[in-house]
């Protein structure tokens, strides 16, 4: 009897010891990508650029084939950065970057002092008013307050996006930049454009009608030719006819100044982590089929990595059998929603199936068709694919807080799981 348990015991044991491991490579991956020594893996301090080199590093450990003789795949791209100062003064107070305030990611370099003016609602609903107001405003910031939405209709809502859009990105602004207060989070993004004027967003709290100057500091740079890449590698299938395609993109929005690091620790190094996790099983375990892994650069710019993936591929799309791009896996309370489910209803049914027969994730949520991360430059190519990310817990999101300390990867592993499964069906 003992000669049988033991044997038994220590296989159990070694099981949970080599998924724990894999949580552990989890969690070293998410840390490292998300370090404060790699900048935000944006534009500044070469952040993105030593993230890909990481990963490649991993590529390699891990024993992944090349394309064409390398990891990388090389191109450019416009982006606006602020690698220095950004600073704001409301009334007598110097506010927090990242946490008190942002600053609009294609806005240029200004300093100064300036008078405010507020631009109250009633100002754009009334073109006669807001022209003669507009006038007004050489030399000065505008500062327009949150308003409550549900009081007006799409008509006069559509006029005041209009406006705001206007003041935001065109050169006949004629005031010096614009101040939006704002009661909900602060969510930032990225830029390959430098506008005219800038924009300041300032939490509600910090900012009211009654302050009558700010003064700012703001260095920005426009890189017109940044280099960046993409990072690729495969592993052989026992089917050479056909590729499954994993996929994430490792880059952020980097740093707004010197002081606002934006780590990006769900968005997205939980998916690089899953997409490492997959290289290191299917070496061990050869798949069915050609498996490819991309990490794209150029995601937060406007998928620009994925589109010159699909204008310069380094394999024949028409042989993708699926592809899974996985952006924010870093918490799963609530389960996961899988974009493209009801576009690919047989996929998504049998993805259900999986879940509910092996008992793995609180849900998995249907959605349509969305162009909101890399698959939808391979839906334009007719590739069929899932967008799938995580619900539930941390609410950090493209700020300050996404951190790796804070993300619980809830459900990293039955996630896993559930994707080895579904793609040995396939």
């Amino acid at each position: 009897m003992k000669r049988i348990l033991l044997p038994v015991l220590a296989v159990s044991l070694l099981s949970a010891t080599c998924i724990a491991q894999d949580l552990d490579y989890a969690r070293s991956i998410v840390s490292k990508l998300a370090s404060p020594e790699l900048s935000g893996r944006g534009y500044v301090n070469q952040g993105d650029q030593m993230a890909a080199e990481y990963i490649a590093a991993e590529f390699e450990k891990i024993g992944l084939e090349k394309f064409r003789k390398s990891y990388f795949q090389r191109f450019t791209t416009s982006v606006n950065t602020f690698p220095s100062t950004v600073q704001l003064r409301v009334g007598d107070r110097t506010l927090s970057p990242g946490a008190e305030f942002l600053i609009e990611p294609g806005s240029p370099s200004v300093s100064g002092v300036f008078p405010v003016l507020p631009l109250k609602v009633h100002n754009i609903l009334n073109q006669e008013i807001f022209s003669d107001f507009l006038r007004s405003t050489s030399g000065k910031f505008l500062l327009f307050s949150e308003f409550d939405r549900n009081l007006y209709d799409a008509e006069d809502l559509k006029r005041i996006d209009d406006v705001l859009n206007f003041l935001k990105y065109h050169p006949d602004n004629p005031s010096a930049g614009t101040l939006i207060s704002n009661g909900n989070k602060l969510t930032w993004s990225a830029s390959s454009f430098q506008y005219a004027k800038p924009t300041f967003t300032v939490r509600s709290e910090m900012i009211d009608e009654s302050v009558n100057e700010v003064e700012v500091l703001v260095e920005s740079k426009l890189v017109e030719r940044y280099k960046t890449q993409n990072v690729a590698g495969y592993v052989e299938g026992e089917n050479q006819d056909s590729l499954v395609v994993f996929i994430a993109h490792y880059d952020h929005l980097g740093m707004m100044g010197t002081d606002a690091i934006f780590p990006g620790a769900n968005d997205n190094a939980s998916g690089i982590a899953m997409l490492l996790n997959l290289a290191k099983y299917y070496k061990v375990n050869k798949p069915k089929y050609n498996t490819a892994f991309i990490a794209f650069a150029g995601e937060e710019l406007g998928l620009l990595g994925s589109k010159h993936f699909v204008e310069n591929p380094l394999f024949d799309l028409d042989k993708i059998k699926f592809l899974i791009n996985f952006d924010i896996s870093g918490t799963g309370d609530e389960g996961i929603q899988v974009v493209n489910g009801s576009v690919y209803q047989k996929q998504f049914d049998r993805l259900v199936k999986i879940n509910e027969e092996k008992n793995l994730l609180p849900q998995v949520k249907i959605r349509g068709a969305a162009c909101n991360s890399d698959h939808c430059m391979f839906d334009s190519k007719g590739v069929p694919n899932f967008f799938i990310y995580t619900l539930g817990g941390i609410q950090a999101y493209h700020d300050i807080y996404d951190k790796a300390e804070t993300l619980p990867l809830t459900k990293f592993e039955d996630y896993f799981k559930l994707i080895v499964e579904f793609v040995q069906g396939l």
